[in-house]
């Protein structure tokens, strides 16, 4: 595997690059044609804790609920065994609201409502608000850091990397129309910190090389970062796709959206810090005298 690397570095590369790119108009376009299918968390609906018998499971309850409350139901557990805590749309303008006592009646023997509340859609429009806000922060927040430890060529690079992983996992959202969460923006946020550590690796270990071999040019001075970095790189994304992937499986409809959100962005992490954040700074000619002293001129 690494020999082939060593050989064929510089066309995965390019080929990969070309594959982001064309990924993130894909997904661009599902964003701007199809939106986002926003959860109740963003859009509002209602909130209502039961006790039921305690045999019931999460499908058991989600079999039965949907088809009367509608597919963006969600059932999680609560703090005791038997309490479950059910989220579903608000009724249509005219539509009754369904008794979940009634509807529970079927599979359970006792059904007891602890508490009922609507979440409105003002509250859900102030998610949105704060979750761009801190969305915005962190992208300012780590503009600022890559400005400060690179020069902006290589900056560039790590940071459409970021961007990148961002657009793919809201365009896959877009284009399946699953539902997008606290949960799923949660996921994207932790993807940013993950690919961002990630190209900081590469672009560190570029930085390196254009001061020790100044007249290697910069396409060599790419490849041998990346396979330098490659087994620490193999190694980091696969255990965490191995735990997201047991997350993905054991966790249930709750951890869903999370744990394809980050199988996404850990992917799409990896080869844009190999592919985006190392081409890039080559199509803006970098060079190793950009991270050189600056010759003074002692002339009078």
């Amino acid at each position: 595997m690494v020999h082939y690397l060593k050989n064929n570095i510089r066309r995965i590369r390019y080929i990969t690059s070309f594959v982001s790119v064309a990924l993130m108009v894909v997904s661009l376009a599902a964003f701007a044609t199809k939106g986002l299918n926003m959860g109740l968390d963003f859009t509002g609906g209602m909130v209502t804790e039961v006790q039921v018998d305690k045999n019931l499971g999460n499908n058991d309850l989600l079999e039965h609920l949907k088809p009367k409350l509608g597919e963006f139901t969600s059932v999680t557990h609560s703090d005791q065994e038997g309490r479950w805590i059910i989220r579903y749309p608000v009724p249509d303008e005219g539509v009754e609201s369904p008794d979940i006592t009634t509807l529970l009646t079927g599979i359970s023997q006792n059904v007891d409502v602890i508490s009922n509340s609507m979440v409105g859609s003002q509250v859900g429009q102030d998610l949105v608000d704060q979750g761009g806000l801190a969305l915005l922060i962190s992208m300012m927040c780590i503009l600022g850091y890559l400005c400060f430890r690179f020069e902006w060529r290589l900056a560039s690079g790590s940071l459409l990397a970021l961007i990148h992983d961002v657009v793919l996992v809201l365009g896959f959202f877009a284009l399946t129309q699953m539902e997008f969460n606290l949960t799923v923006f949660a996921a994207i946020l932790a993807i940013l910190g993950y690919s961002l550590n990630d190209s900081i690796i590469i672009a560190d270990r570029i930085r390196e090389l254009l001061v020790a071999k100044q007249s290697t040019p910069i396409e060599d001075i790419n490849d041998q970062a990346v396979i330098a970095t490659f087994s620490r790189t193999m190694v980091t994304s696969g255990t965490t796709l191995l735990t997201v992937t047991a997350l993905w499986i054991m966790g249930g409809n709750a951890l869903e959206g999370f744990a394809i959100a980050m199988f996404i962005g850990i992917l799409s992490g990896t080869w844009s810090s190999i592919s985006i954040g190392t081409v890039l700074p080559e199509w803006l000619k970098l060079e190793p005298k950009h991270y050189l002293p600056a010759e003074v001129d002692s002339a009078p």
